[in-house]
């Protein structure tokens, strides 16, 4: 049986690397970035996009599935898989991020959170347990466990109580994650360092996460509101912490600074929901930075969007085109600008891959963000 996963190379001039995933549903790459599909759906593509352009897993969300439509109705599909038919591999958040997000709506305890619907205002309660049967009945190739997030700015007396309920959690989890294995469920548990921006907690958090053994870690507790100097600190003191034959996971990160900046630390997994969004509202990615397609100049510009990029938006669609799409609110608009990010940014870490292989991923980092950022140095 091939190991869980497996290191093939790190670039010597920084803690960048490369390996591979066995998951499931086939094997990933990495580092890896991961579109995320909350409702069982990449906003504004088909499963046909995701696969044509490449991706070999995508991230749901367990909270708003459990919800809606109801782990009822994805069972009787046969899985989550079946029922959104992607037949690549699926990370499902464990609905942590609502505990942090939705925190008027929840009351939290050792046996877990007890929350308002954000739907229709019923009351539910997630333990760590339920969470991890949840997604076991999703059958999701990566689960994480149950966690308690803190915002930038908590105090150091909430952040210790947030990491002992996060801890705690993470021993129930690990305990119904193993039952679940056990009668046949394939699927990997994910831990999750805490400890908010306090470095004696993520110190701690650290410990406990190793010593719950669990497949792979996340780095929790970042990109919540913070600076983005902090946001760097606090990824290069836990990245070292962790150790080098788990692979890691920074959640919500989707900028090309912020994965390029987790690739050098050694990060091999993030997600986040900013190249759908952006799409939507008309802001794409181009290799000279992002622009925004409602302005006026590009009224009689009918260049692509990114003149470099292969994707089948830029070989087909002007800028003039797509910003009369946005203009007039044509729903095609956010399908072709969504479609468009995630090509990139599925480029850009397939390119850092290719980096690292030959150990020269900082001088990549420095020429792709010399030409990113031009405007923003002008």
């Amino acid at each position: 049986m091939a190991p869980f996963f497996t290191l093939h190379h790190g670039d010597p001039s920084c803690n960048a690397r490369t390996g591979l995933l066995m998951l499931p549903h086939g094997p990933v790459s990495t580092p890896v970035f991961m579109p995320v599909g909350t409702n069982g759906t990449v906003k504004a593509l088909t499963v046909d996009d995701l696969t044509a352009i490449g991706f070999q897993i995508i991230l749901s969300n367990t909270y708003h599935l459990y919800l809606r439509p109801g782990t009822e109705v994805i069972a009787a599909a046969g899985s989550l898989h079946d029922f959104m038919r992607w037949q690549g591999n699926i990370l499902t958040d464990s609905g942590g991020y609502q505990v942090f997000s939705l925190a008027p709506f929840r009351k939290i305890s050792d046996e877990g959170v007890k929350f308002r619907s954000h739907i229709d205002g019923s009351y539910h309660i997630l333990s760590p347990e339920k969470v991890v049967e949840i997604q076991a009945i999703l059958n999701s190739d990566i689960q994480m466990q149950l966690d308690w997030c803190t915002g930038w700015g908590t105090s150091y007396k909430e952040a210790m109580k947030a990491l002992r309920i996060t801890n705690l959690w993470l021993e129930k989890a690990k305990h119904a994650w193993d039952a679940a294995v056990a009668q046949g469920y394939g699927g990997a548990l994910f831990s999750i360092v805490q400890g908010n921006f306090f470095k004696d907690l993520r110190e701690q958090s650290v410990e406990a996460v190793i010593a719950s053994d669990t497949p792979g870690i996340a780095i929790g507790g970042l990109s919540v509101g913070e600076p983005e100097e902090v946001f760097r600190e606090y990824l290069a003191y836990t990245a070292p912490l962790l150790p080098p034959e788990k692979p890691r996971y920074v959640m919500g990160i989707g900028t090309p600074q912020y994965i390029l900046a987790a690739i050098e630390q050694g990060i091999d997994m993030f997600d986040c929901v900013l190249p759908t969004r952006a799409g939507r509202i008309g802001h794409v990615f181009t290799r000279q930075g992002t622009i925004t397609l409602k302005k006026s100049e590009h009224h009689l510009d009918f260049r692509p969007i990114d003149e470099a990029c292969g994707c089948k938006v830029c070989r087909k669609y002007s800028r003039a085109y797509l910003r009369h799409l946005f203009k007039t609110q044509e729903i095609l608009c956010s399908m072709l600008a969504s479609y468009h990010n995630l090509y990139f940014l599925h480029e850009l870490v397939r390119d850092a891959r290719h980096a690292i292989a030959e150990d020269r991923f900082l001088s990549f980092k420095t020429d792709f963000l010399r030409r990113y950022t031009q405007e923003e140095q002008q």
